[in-house]
């Protein structure tokens, strides 16, 4: 009978990547047995828990090795494996960083067991999903969530126009903000249907994904000012162009009930009050 915590943290937080990772059904079963027996489970409770006899979870538990998930693959499978070569490894290094779709398949994202199935056709080097993972780990590559981007359709030149104007606007309200206000406002959706991807990508970078939604959002709208880091937070039920404007003015009417309760008057706010800029 196993104790319980009988692996280290190492060990520990390794399987329980690998199990998020793993595509292979059989494999993250016996990961899985590794961990509910740590956690202190008995092997009659972890074979009830995922629904197998009690002579496998014997089986992998004596023959498994947690700290090398090959231990965890059926052996009866025939193939030549073969030791990667320093050229297998700098094509991994290229392909990984390439978008799958630019080669012709269906999904998105790389995983372990696809670049390893990819890079057997181009190399006739057959290597397990966890021997590519590790390979990817030892050259600094971690799996993560990418991140969503819509730079492909940003104009450069009209971008550049406009920092160049808010670092103006910013230097005048920082010198005079009872002239000036500079509010940074933006927009929060909560997806109905979030897709989040994990990718391979080398440590510190983080890889960019098509950020495009077609299915609904609950939308919040806020927005932060510069000077005194003073916050304004609206929930909307749609995001457009008429909801955006009509958010604009309740900012509005409550910095001039801001103006107000600083003991000017109401007439003179037109004039006199803080002009406001909003990006």
């Amino acid at each position: 009978m196993p104790a319980k915590d009988f692996l280290d943290l190492e060990e520990k937080k390794n399987l329980q990547e690998a199990l998020k990772e793993e595509e292979r059904g059989e494999v993250r079963e016996r990961i899985l047995m590794f961990l509910l027996l740590n956690d202190g489970k008995t092997q009659r409770e972890t074979a009830e828990f995922i629904g197998c006899s009690l002579k496998t979870v014997a089986y992998w538990f004596a023959h498994g090795d947690p700290n090398n998930l090959e231990s965890l693959e059926d052996r009866r499978k025939n193939g030549n494996h073969k030791k990667a070569t320093d050229e297998y490894i700098n094509l991994l290094l290229t392909i990984v960083d390439k978008d799958p779709k630019d080669l012709g398949y269906e999904f998105g994202r790389w995983t372990a067991t696809r670049l390893a199935e990819h890079l057997e056709k181009e190399t006739g080097i057959k290597l397990s999903g966890s021997q590519v993972r590790r390979i990817l780990k030892r050259k600094k590559y971690v799996y993560i969530w990418a991140k969503y981007s819509l730079e492909d359709k940003q104009d450069k030149q009209l971008r550049k126009a406009f920092k160049e104007k808010l670092n103006e606007y910013l230097k005048l309200a920082k010198e005079k903000p009872e002239l000036v206000q500079v509010w940074f406002w933006d927009e929060c959706g909560f997806s109905l249907r979030v897709i989040r991807r994990r990718t391979w990508t080398k440590k510190g970078k983080r890889k960019k994904v098509n950020g495009q939604r077609k299915r609904g959002r609950v939308n919040v709208m806020g927005a932060l000012r510069y000077n005194d880091k003073k916050r304004i937070c609206f929930m909307i039920k749609k995001g457009n162009s008429e909801t955006f404007h009509e958010q604009l003015k309740k900012l509005h009417e409550e910095i001039r009930q801001e103006w107000i309760n600083q003991g000017n008057l109401i007439e003179d706010f037109q004039k006199k009050g803080q002009r406001l800029s909003s990006y």
